[in-house]
């Protein structure tokens, strides 16, 4: 998937959630002076390393990191371990997650640590 279609499908344009699937995918852009990383997918620890790689790199070019997580299919303790760590890092953001991501939020009690918005738009905005 190119940068254009995955910017195309996510949730801040109005097009509706990125697709889910089980296949492990992340983009890059920039709204509202964030870094925006899409991720769509499964993340467990087998396959979490990319998105981290893309988080990382956010937080070290842009003052707020937004993830889109409207494509996340299945995320375990892995994810939520990097959702806390770059919390921790960096003005961090989770936008349009999907029920699953929102059930492990809620269990956890992490949703109460973490900065959510119902859309990028809104995650992406300087509130």
């Amino acid at each position: 998937m190119s940068l254009d279609e995955a910017v195309a499908t996510c949730s801040h344009t109005g097009q509706g959630r990125l697709p889910v699937t089980d296949r492990p995918t992340q983009a890059q852009y920039e709204l509202h002076g964030a870094g925006v990383v899409c991720a769509r997918g499964s993340y467990d620890m087998h396959s979490i390393e990319p998105l981290a790689v893309a988080l990382e790199a956010a937080t070290k070019e842009y003052p707020r990191v937004v993830l889109d997580a409207s494509g996340i299919a299945f995320a375990d303790s892995t994810l939520l371990n990097l959702l806390i760590l770059t919390h921790q890092a960096t003005d961090f953001r989770v936008a349009a997650p999907t029920r699953q991501v929102q059930r492990l939020l809620h269990i956890t009690g992490v949703d109460t640590v973490l900065k959510l918005g119902a859309t990028v738009e809104e995650a992406a905005s300087d509130y």
